[in-house]
């Protein structure tokens, strides 16, 4: 029973520790989904490509999570497949069908429930939040929850290819803001950043937009092409943003 129960303290610690790095994350400007994979990937020592690599280790605050993470991820690896095996033995003592399995069965099942529990990861959240303003030097900004992106609201990448509607037009041409979306930046093919770019910005073939607005916003101009259907879906969506203005209004 001693290993059964040591198991399930070691599953609890070690979803805490990832809740905790997932949470500290964010903060620093990382989306709760990416914040959740980056602290797991830490944590179990998987998962990571080249430029997720660089997206993390560049930033000294992520750095320093990583670096914990990787620490505890690599003691607590070891010590839940130590849990595992002398559970497994004990299990063979006193049979499959015992106690112990229903205590094990029981905790897992327990646990699985708190991890997707909406209510206890809001009160975890803030709990978290408060230990990390009080008890470390991490500058806490709450992107995530600043740009709303727990709403219908999302933070995106497109890549601009030949025949996309947006290639070889000016920021200014477009007129994206009138149809709710904003763009943040633009990465250039080059290595070029150009923050908060301005009207007579070009967009060219291989530039990256970072555009801000709604998931179906988004999604129309990721898939609007060049042409009179484009410039028809460009002005259907003004409309509806004109539409939804008026509503607030009201």
């Amino acid at each position: 029973m001693a290993a059964v129960i040591s198991l399930l303290i070691i599953i609890s610690i070690s979803m805490l520790i990832t809740r905790i790095g997932t949470i500290a994350f964010v903060h620093t400007g990382l989306s709760k989904e990416v914040a959740k994979f980056q602290a797991r990937s830490a944590y179990l020592g998987v998962g990571f490509t080249t430029r997720e690599s660089e997206l993390m280790v560049k930033d000294p605050v992520r750095r320093k999570i990583l670096t914990f993470l990787i620490f505890t991820g690599n003691a607590g690896v070891i010590t839940t497949i130590s849990s595992v095996i002398f559970s497994f033995l004990s299990l063979q003592e006193t049979g499959f069908i015992s106690v112990e399995m229903l205590v094990l069965a029981a905790g897992i099942g327990l646990l699985i429930f708190l991890a997707y529990s909406d209510f206890v990861d809001r009160r975890l959240s803030r709990l978290i939040e408060k230990l990390l303003k009080r008890y470390t030097y991490l500058d806490v900004k709450d992107y995530y929850s600043l740009l709303n992106l727990e709403g219908d609201y999302r933070v995106s990448e497109l890549k601009v290819e030949e025949g996309d509607w947006v290639n070889q037009k000016s920021l200014k041409e477009l007129q994206l803001d009138k149809e709710g979306v904003l763009v943040l930046g633009i990465k250039r093919a080059n290595g070029e950043y150009i923050g908060a770019p301005y009207g007579k910005t070009n967009i060219k073939v291989d530039d990256i937009l970072i555009l801000y607005g709604e998931s179906s916003g988004l999604k129309n101009l990721e898939d609007r092409k060049k042409g009179a259907s484009g410039d028809e879906q460009h002005d259907d969506a003004v409309s509806e943003q004109n539409k939804k203005k008026e509503d607030q209004e009201d």
